[in-house]
């Protein structure tokens, strides 16, 4: 176990590695965005860029470099040329930038020298909360109601239930969250139609955490539901389970003791993906209802073209993407003791 646990995380970081290379690449490649502000601004951030090695600086221009990014004031009858350093020597130290100094470059438009990281920071604890509500409400509820199509298999309410996860399965969170607003926010006033701010009372951040929630817990909640449906029917009709039955137990001492247990071996890693994964947050949903998370942060930062925060906001995600792969994996032989011991031979 030991073993895989080193391999999974090793091609994890290969993985990486690769992803945000490339990306970081492309990235550069794109057509160069002057920075907002007035002169001290611009001339902070291009010597802020030639420190990390990204621009050459010159006092005086040169035609060996491509085209000319900015050019200074003059100070004391001098000028400062900047000029686009290649892509492939940005990559280098871009590397060194981020082992040494855990530098990821700064932004440009958005915050104007601002560190990107630091950006991203301020706003990834509004996608967290967000997000760890949405995994309390929707795990239990989407958990309860397919053991209660599994266990009603064939009737009424299974048929009612089966019918209406596979109606609003497919109703995209965004799409939802329009009605919701539409309704609750609009025409009946009950709830806040936009993210409250911080200087909020403690009542109106409650309420705005409600129409998000939902409407982000929605889709969970249908494809829990639907995938411990069909992993109980399984069990319920599997060979040990009708053994179970003729040993003496009860119908209900062999769905609790036998059935609920190894219906969830495949669900409990499902969930842990899925609070990793959506700890990126939801772009579309953040952005409609105003949450300053940092899905919201990467429409904005293509809106404004501030790379740096994009290819950030892009490496965070990867990362929690690839992290969350991981731990799936590795959940399954900590929930399974089968998979421990197959791993061992």
């Amino acid at each position: 176990m030991g073993k895989y646990v080193l391999k999974r995380l090793a091609l994890a970081v290969v993985t990486a590695f690769i992803i945000l290379s490339l990306s970081f690449i492309l990235i550069k490649l794109l057509p160069f965005e002057r920075p907002l502000g007035d002169d001290s601004k611009q001339i902070a951030y291009f010597d802020r860029q030639y420190n990390l090695g990204y621009v050459y600086r010159f006092d005086k221009p040169s035609d060996l470099y491509g085209e000319l990014l900015y050019k200074s004031p003059a100070n004391k009858g001098k000028s400062n040329y900047y000029y686009q350093v290649p892509v492939m020597t940005q990559y280098v130290n871009w590397l060194k930038n981020i082992i040494t100094k855990w530098d990821w470059g700064d932004s440009k438009t958005f915050q104007p020298n601002v560190k990107a990281s630091v950006i991203i920071m301020n706003r990834i604890g509004y996608s967290v909360r967000l997000n760890i509500f949405s995994v309390i409400f929707s795990v239990p509820l989407g958990i309860l109601l397919g053991i209660w199509a599994a266990l009603k298999k064939n009737t009424a309410t299974d048929h009612t239930i089966s019918t209406l996860v596979m109606v609003f399965i497919s109703i995209p969170n965004f799409v939802l969250i329009t009605f919701v607003l539409s309704i609750f926010a609009y025409n009946l006033r009950w709830l806040p139609s936009t993210w409250p701010p911080d200087t909020a009372p403690l009542s109106a951040k409650i309420q705005g955490y409600i129409i998000p929630v939902f409407c982000l817990s929605f889709g969970s909640i249908c494809g829990y539901c639907r995938f411990v449906r069909a992993e109980l029917c399984d069990v319920l009709e599997s060979d040990y389970l009708l053994l179970a039955r003729t040993k003496g137990l009860t119908r209900r001492q062999a769905i609790v003791r036998h059935a609920l247990k190894n219906a969830m071996v495949p669900v409990f890693p499902a969930i842990l993906s899925e609070f990793i994964a959506i700890l990126g947050g939801s772009m579309i949903l953040e952005q409609l209802y105003g949450i300053p998370g940092i899905g919201k942060l990467f429409v904005v930062a293509m809106s404004y073209k501030d790379y740096d925060i994009l290819f950030v906001d892009m490496a965070l995600v990867t990362m929690i993407s690839l992290l969350a792969g991981v731990v799936v994996d590795l959940s399954y032989g900590f929930i399974d003791p089968r998979i421990r011991m197959g791993a061992k031979k």
